[in-house]
């Protein structure tokens, strides 16, 4: 079951690191994101 679970927050990470990509830098920075931080962000999704 922990290899099922880590699959799925492993996706749910890359998930959110693509989208969060595609954002613009304005985009980014009305939801109080820098595109740096954007891994952390996907971190703490998960």
């Amino acid at each position: 079951m922990n290899l099922i679970r880590n699959y799925r927050n492993w996706r749910r990470y890359r998930e959110t690191v693509s989208e969060l990509s595609r954002l613009s830098n304005r985009e980014l920075n009305d939801l109080g994101i820098n595109r740096g931080d954007i891994a952390f962000v996907a971190r703490k999704s998960i």
